[in-house]
């Protein structure tokens, strides 16, 4: 693995009882998102980073095209998790610690890279857009499934609302109303395929239900 030095700590992100509760939740929720993951994955190939492994989800969806995923993962519950996901995954997964914010990897190392639920985490979202971009080669993909501003009134004001007050210290620093597209495209990505979906699709929303799902790409012309 193509590492670097970095001066982020091993343990950057510290969240033990969300971690807990995440590693439950999240298998659960799984029925409704695997197709999402699925879709998110498909056509990948080459050497992938996979940036907020989570508890390793991803990974039994990666298809056999690509030779290599390198998944950081901060948490340290949740990389013990993805671990185990991985000794079980049909394509080698390397889990690795490391923060969005300084990905432990040489630069341009990586075909494509792949954020899944995370992007809405982070503490600094454009320093982590660009970490992501330093280590794509030019003309490598970005894979993106997150959450997202709502695009009705009501719904975006509940989101602000949530992300000042109790949804960041109850899930994990996440905030409901990053305008993702917005930010990938400041970040000098250039924006593929993509849709808005609601997760779940059916019954009642909660501030993080709009989501977006789509492909990035960074110019072939960049050196």
């Amino acid at each position: 693995m193509p590492l670097r030095s970095s001066t982020v700590p091993r343990d950057a992100v510290h969240h033990p009882l969300f971690a807990r509760f995440y590693a439950r939740f999240s298998v659960a929720a799984d029925k409704s998102i695997a197709q999402h993951r699925r879709e998110l994955l498909t056509g990948l190939s080459g050497r992938v980073i996979e940036v907020g492994a989570g508890n390793g989800l991803n990974f039994p969806h990666y298809p056999s095209a690509v030779s290599e995923v390198v998944a950081l993962e901060p948490e340290r519950r949740l990389r013990a998790l993805a671990v185990e996901a991985a000794r079980r995954a049909d394509v080698p997964v390397d889990v690795v610690p490391g923060a969005a914010e300084a990905l432990p990897v040489k630069s341009e190392a990586f075909d494509a890279a792949v954020v899944s639920l995370v992007l809405c985490s982070v503490r600094d979202l454009p320093r982590a857009l660009a970490e992501i971009r330093r280590v794509l080669r030019p003309g490598g993909e970005l894979r993106f499934f997150e959450h997202g501003r709502a695009e009705t009134a009501g719904m975006a004001r509940a989101q602000r609302l949530v992300d000042r007050t109790v949804w960041p210290l109850l899930f994990g620093g996440c905030h409901t109303s990053r305008d993702t597209l917005t930010a990938i495209e400041a970040a000098g990505f250039e924006l593929g395929e993509h849709r808005r979906l609601r997760v779940p699709e059916q019954g009642m929303q909660v501030p993080s239900s709009p989501c977006v799902l789509g492909r990035a790409y960074r110019t072939a012309a960049e050196s």
